[in-house]
């Protein structure tokens, strides 16, 4: 459909670049990591051979400098810490679209090496 007319296909693909822009300026606090949510199970004091569950307790757990960090989290800042999780996932995920977008911008706009013509069969 927009094969035909290049100049169509530009503007669509500008118009989609500038969208993405501005939806990164829509971003709030962004982090990497995950948030983990733990019950411990532990033998119940108060009635022997029963198990009690201890928690919900959180933690933000994060690659720094090849090592993995945790930090325990309040179930507030939980709640938070997985907001900006979901906003990293969307960064990425809208920067993977921009470069994408962006080589097919490139492509379009720029003029390649021409191609060699095919060799002759000399045999």
């Amino acid at each position: 459909m927009d094969r035909n007319r290049p100049a169509a296909r530009l503007a669509r693909l500008k118009r989609r670049h500038a969208a993405l822009q501005r939806r990164l300026l829509t971003l709030g606090p962004t982090i990497q990591g995950s948030i983990l949510r733990r019950l411990i199970p532990r033998e119940d004091p108060d009635r022997p051979g029963q198990t009690k569950e201890y928690g919900p307790y959180y933690q933000w757990t994060r690659k720094v400098q090849g090592h993995t960090v945790i930090q325990n989290l309040s179930p507030s800042q939980a709640k938070t810490y997985a907001r900006a999780i979901r906003e990293n996932q969307t960064l990425d995920n809208t920067l993977a679209e921009i470069r994408r977008i962006s080589l097919e911008i490139l492509e379009l706009t720029t003029q390649g090496v021409r191609k060699r013509a095919p060799r002759r069969n000399t045999t």
